[in-house]
């Protein structure tokens, strides 16, 4: 019995003991993954002199005011035009992406695996090495130089991104479906007023991984607006800011503009984010 107790406590030791050194490395990497962030924090409230201390010696908000008042950078314009484009690219490609993934969940055709397995391996490509023949396209229509060519350009891949909501709809009983056809349901009406409403935690997951590209993208929209300051996004804005003026000068509005950019995803977030993990585990399935 004796040695049996020791055994035990040997093990209980052992697990936590694991348990802690676990612990104990993914408390490191939290912190020095948070310290950019808090850095970009500290630093949107110092001055100019206050730089080469992590955290600031004086705390000021004539950044903040700066940025919502300096008449060189209409940092305003750069906001809403990021949001008109993250609002409706949001819309488009959710319902994009939610259509595809039905499709592919409920219908038989075949080739059907063989598709899905292309697709998905287009889709590890980087969007951006077609940017250049995509550029002249859109120039070619004449849509170069509107906000709506990078709408279209966020948008236009949004079909390679079933692959989750597809494991989610797989999760969603066919009887659904089927007792709506008894009724005389058509598609549509199954898909918008039967499986939409049970899809909630997707359909956030999908709206928040469309609006957050092209919220902080900034290589598409950069090649895009090409000097164009009425098509300027936040990320565009904000490099052109450090880019063409004195990097020293102007970090402390820089980090004001970030932070401020950030805060729309932050409270997005954290409103929803129980249907986002939602959306993510039922999602998690192999289809």
């Amino acid at each position: 019995m004796f040695n049996e107790d020791n055994a035990y406590l040997r093990a209980k030791i052992k697990r936590g003991s694991k348990k802690f050194f676990s612990y104990a490395i993914l408390v490191i990497i939290s912190i020095i993954w948070m310290i950019p962030f808090i850095y970009l924090l500290a630093q949107s409230f110092g001055k100019e002199y206050n730089q080469k201390y992590f955290f600031p010696i004086e705390y000021t908000f004539d950044n903040y005011i700066r940025l919502f008042n300096d008449k060189d950078y209409n940092f305003f314009g750069w906001f809403f035009t990021t949001l008109l484009i993250a609002l409706i690219t949001s819309v488009t490609q959710t319902l994009i992406t939610l259509m595809t993934s039905y499709a592919l969940s409920r219908i038989r055709f075949n080739m059907k695996k063989p598709l899905m397995k292309m697709i998905l391996i287009i889709g590890m490509f980087p969007g951006f090495l077609g940017i250049i023949a995509t550029y002249y396209i859109l120039k070619l229509l004449n849509l170069s130089t509107s906000i709506f060519s990078l709408i279209i350009l966020y948008t236009a891949g949004a079909g390679m991104g079933y692959y989750i909501s597809k494991g989610f709809f797989d999760t969603v009983s066919y009887s659904l479906d089927e007792a709506a056809m008894i009724d005389g349901a058509n598609k549509n009406t199954i898909f918008f007023r039967v499986i939409m409403p049970l899809s909630k935690p997707i359909i956030v997951y999908t709206v928040l991984m469309a609006f957050t590209a092209p919220w902080g993208d900034y290589m598409t929209a950069s090649y895009l607006a090409a000097g164009n300051p009425k098509m300027f996004t936040v990320a565009v804005g904000l490099y052109e800011i450090l880019n063409k003026r004195n990097f020293t000068e102007y970090l402390n509005y820089f980090c004001a503009g970030a932070v401020v950019t950030s805060l729309p995803i932050i409270v997005i977030f954290f409103v929803l984010q129980r249907y986002y993990v939602e959306g993510v585990t039922g999602g998690a399935v192999k289809g």
